[in-house]
C-alpha cells in the first residue's frame, strides 16, 4: 500500500517564498515516486494545520515532508507539534533542529569535537556599534536565521555598521565572527554519511548571502571542490562530526570557508543547515545525485526513514522493552 504522506510548504517568515517554489519540486519527485500527496501550505493558523494533519474520521498521515525553512519550520518548533501528533517527518528532531538553528550553540558543539570554529560570539547592538567583539574584518548575522538573511561584511573604509544600525532585525543579539577570506564550501550529509565537498563561487560580493544562493544567476557551484585532497577529506570528516553530535537525521549541509593560504589550517567550520534547500539542482542533492542518486530517489529515502523523534508512543515502546529486557535477565 502506498503511503500517505503529507508535503509542508510556506509558512511566514522570509523564507516563505523559498519553501514553497522549493516545495514544488518536492510535490513533483513525491508524485512521481507514486505517494498519495497532500500538499498543505502552512500559515500562522496552526489549529487550521493540526485539522489538516489529523482529519477527522480519516487516518493521519504516514509521514510529513517538513519542507519548511527559517523559524518556526526547521528551529524546532513544527518538529514539537509533529511529534506531539506522532506523526512521523522528514529531517531532525526537535533538539538537533533547535540546536542546528542557533548558530552559536552549534560553534561551541562543534569546537568540542575538535571542529575548527570562527572566531567570535553574540554581542549586543551597543557592542556591534562599537566595533568590541572582533577586528575588522569580521561578519555581522542573525544568529538563528537560515538562507544567509541579513549577512553584513564589515571590511576596512566601508560604512555597513550605518546600515546595520538603521536596519537592525535581530532582537537583542547578532552574531559577529572573524571574516574569513576564501572560498565557500559545503558539504551534504545524509544519514551520517558525508557526500561531497562543493565550492560555491559567488558574484555578489565575496559571501553566499541570500542574493547569491537565490537570485545571482552567475553563482557557480563546482562539485567536487578543485581543493588539497587533505582540505577536501577535513571538510568530509569535519561535517559528520558535527551532523553526529548535534545528532541530526536525514539530509543536512555543513558550510565552510577556506583560507588556502593557510592549507588544511584555514578550513574553518561556519554552521549547519539541518533543512536545506530541495531540488536536483540544490546544493545538498546535487551532492547525493553526484553519487548515484536520482532525485526522486532522494525524496522517497527521506519519506521512508521519516521518524517520529521521541515521541511518547516511541519512548513507551523502550520502557516496556526494557521492562521486557529486565524481567528475561531476573529469570
Amino acid at each position: 500500500m502506498k503511503k500517505n504522506v503529507a508535503l509542508l510548504v510556506g509558512g511566514w517568515n522570509s523564507e516563505r517564498e523559498v519553501s514553497v517554489n522549493k516545495g514544488k519540486h518536492v510535490e513533483a519527485a513525491l508524485r512521481e515516486a507514486g505517494y498519495n500527496l497532500k500538499v498543505i501550505d502552512v500559515t500562522k493558523d496552526i489549529p487550521k494545520l493540526i485539522e489538516e494533519l489529523t482529519p477527522q474520521g480519516k487516518n493521519k498521515p504516514d509521514a510529513v515532508f517538513n519542507n519548511l525553512h527559517g523559524r518556526i519550520g526547521e528551529d524546532g518548533v513544527m518538529q514539537g507539534l509533529l511529534t506531539l501528533l506522532e506523526i512521523p517527518y522528514t529531517h531532525s528532531g526537535v533538539m538537533a533542529a533547535a540546536m542546528a538553528m542557533d548558530k552559536t550553540m552549534t560553534k561551541r558543539i562543534a569546537k568540542s569535537v575538535g571542529v575548527p570554529v570562527a572566531k567570535g560570539g553574540l554581542a549586543t547592538k551597543e557592542e556591534v556599534m562599537a566595533e568590541s567583539v572582533v577586528p575588522r574584518p569580521y561578519v555581522v548575522k542573525p544568529y538563528n536565521e537560515g538562507s544567509s538573511v541579513d549577512i553584513y561584511i564589515v571590511k576596512e573604509g566601508d560604512n555597513h555598521l550605518d546600515t546595520i544600525g538603521q536596519n537592525w532585525n535581530y532582537g537583542e543579539h547578532a552574531l559577529v565572527e572573524e571574516y574569513i577570506p576564501g572560498k565557500e564550501l559545503t558539504v551534504a550529509v545524509l544519514d551520517g554519511k558525508a557526500q561531497a565537498v562543493t565550492d560555491i563561487i559567488s558574484h555578489t560580493g565575496g559571501f553566499f548571502d541570500y542574493e547569491a544562493k537565490y537570485e545571482d544567476e552567475r553563482t557557480e557551484l563546482v562539485l567536487p571542490a578543485k581543493i588539497p585532497q587533505n582540505v577536501y577529506d577535513a571538510a568530509l570528516d569535519y561535517a559528520e562530526r558535527v551532523y553526529n553530535v548535534i545528532g541530526c537525521s536525514g539530509l543536512a549541509r555543513c558550510d565552510f570557508r577556506f583560507d588556502e593560504e593557510k592549507g588544511l589550517d584555514g578550513l574553518c567550520f561556519l554552521e549547519i543547515n539541518n533543512q536545506p534547500g530541495l531540488t536536483a539542482e540544490s546544493i545538498g542533492p546535487s551532492q547525493c545525485v553526484y553519487n548515484g542518486m536520482s532525485f526522486v530517489q532522494l525524496c522517497s529515502h527521506l519519506v521512508e526513514t521519516a521518524k517520529c523523534h521521541g515521541s511518547i508512543k516511541n519512548q513507551e515502546g523502550v520502557s516496556q522493552s526494557s521492562s521486557v529486557a529486565g524481567q528475561r535477565q531476573s529469570a
